[in-house]
């Protein structure tokens, strides 16, 4: 099932053509350029941290992946938070390394680092809003492709639009090839199906086409061996697209061992340099939070103390990343005190157990804030999958499909199915609605998808979850 299949928007990755590297550097450039000519303006040196600035503004910021050949409310939010990704990243980095070296490596001047976040959005905005009327000239300095493609189902179609979107540098859709045809397509459309793979060398050289992606089913084996028996004697790139793409596949990639490929089925997104940034990403964050929220925090822990007996920190055995049980902790907001790992029962409506002070604090997400010490020891995550108490998971983990996936990575203290309206509940449909959006974080994780949660997690805390009790 498809939670949101037109939410966060896929995309056709480029490599391999001529002007790839040229747009992938035009951000990061711009980036630099504009933080050059705010120290221009303020008529100041260019000094060591300087170089540092640009250092982390053009790494944090490259490859530049937003397209210009659309500019719309989606671009704009996606350009708004990269922008936001890359100023926190260069005001993080200068502060963390003035605490670290004081004296040595100096914060960032304010005046300069202030007029180039400004210069940098307002630049950015405008050369992706001229892209659009600019990018059809470029595309004239190279040749275009002809694609076919090859079966029709869900996760063609899909690439298809994408073509034809314009997402695929320099390719252009000429159509379907398919041994069905009208009713037996498993789908409405497309309209364009060109012949069967019996017609497709023939196809091949009526319409020039130059790449072939096959979508086909995996248990056809054998139709594929003799597709790409016949397309011996052409010139085309091919590709494959398996059906195992289109919904079960997390975080799938090409790798190898020994020269050996592999494709990955199953696997977290934070390998290597992408689990680097999310744990900065939490650091960064946490230290930023903490000064404000203390006196929340004593404050919160004073009113639990003077109102009902028992500890101010409650405790529970959770699992976290690869299954491994971790200490959960939250503010005590009930009368009694459940380990989660023989008995757990979820808070319903007017539950009695519930003290009023922890009424509140269910109501606002205040109760979670103690899990920021968890984050800082590293054992969850600002971002993530919520956690489960034990019992809970051994209940659920034979009876919802990939509800152990979830496990790949940290558990955080809030998450995509949190925003999306799925924070309580204990049913069978209620979980099952949740490991779907928690899957769908896995497949789409990025940094400016972490900081769309905060930024909706932050109004939930404003505004109230009326599914909190």
């Amino acid at each position: 099932m498809k939670i949101y299949s037109n939410g966060l928007r896929a995309k056709i990755l480029h490599a391999g053509r001529p002007l790839s590297l040229v747009r992938s550097t035009i951000d990061p450039g711009l980036y630099a350029l504009t933080y050059l000519g705010a120290i221009a303006l303020a008529q100041a040196p260019l000094l060591p941290r300087d170089l540092i600035a640009l250092m982390v503004m053009t790494t944090v910021s490259y490859p530049g992946s937003i397209g210009y050949r659309h500019f719309n409310w989606e671009t704009t939010l996606e350009l708004i938070l990269n922008w936001i990704i890359v100023v926190l990243s260069v005001v993080g980095f200068g502060l963390l390394m003035g605490l670290m070296f004081p004296g040595e490596v100096p914060l960032f001047t304010r005046n300069v680092t202030a007029r180039w976040a400004l210069f940098s959005l307002a630049t950015l905005l405008v050369v992706h809003s001229v892209s659009p009327h600019v990018a059809p000239v470029l595309r004239r300095l190279y040749e275009s492709q002809g694609v076919l493609v090859v079966g029709v189902n869900e996760g063609s179609v899909r690439l298809a639009a994408m073509i034809e979107r314009g997402e695929a540098e320099g390719q252009n859709l000429i159509g379907f090839i398919d041994d069905r045809s009208g009713d037996r397509l498993p789908l409405a459309g497309p309209q364009h199906v060109l012949g069967t793979l019996a017609d497709l060398s023939a196809i091949i050289n009526q319409r020039n086409a130059d790449v072939i992606y096959i979508a086909l089913p995996m248990v056809s084996v054998p139709r594929i061996l003799e597709m790409l028996e016949q397309l011996r004697d052409t010139t085309v790139s091919i590709y494959f697209v398996p059906d195992i793409f289109v919904s079960h596949m997390i975080q799938g990639r090409v790798t190898n061992i020994g020269g050996q490929p592999l494709v990955a089925v199953c696997e977290t997104p934070f390998v290597g340099a992408a689990g680097f940034v999310k744990r900065i990403f939490d650091l960064a964050i946490v230290v930023l939070l903490l000064p404000v929220l203390l006196p929340v925090l004593g404050v919160i822990a004073v009113a639990i103390k003077y109102t009902s007996p028992g500890p101010v920190i409650f405790k529970q055995r959770r699992f976290g990343i690869g299954g491994e049980e971790i200490t959960v902790m939250k503010f005590r907001s009930m009368k009694v005190t459940e380990d989660g790992v023989t008995t757990y029962k979820q808070v319903t409506r007017d539950d009695d157990r519930v003290t009023p002070v922890g009424r509140l604090l269910r109501k606002s997400s205040l109760d979670e804030l103690p899990q920021l010490l968890n984050v800082l020891t590293g054992s969850m995550s600002l971002i993530g999958p919520r956690p489960h108490a034990v019992a809970v998971n051994e209940q659920f983990r034979t009876q919802i499909p990939g509800y152990m996936v979830r496990h790949k990575v940290k558990p955080g203290i809030t998450g995509w199915a949190q925003v999306n309206g799925y924070r309580g509940g204990d049913d069978l449909e209620s979980m099952r609605m949740r490991t779907q959006y928690d899957l769908e974080y896995l497949r789409n994780w990025s940094v400016a998808l972490d900081l769309f949660i905060l930024w909706k997690t932050a109004l939930m805390l404003v505004l109230g979850d009326k599914k909190a009790y």
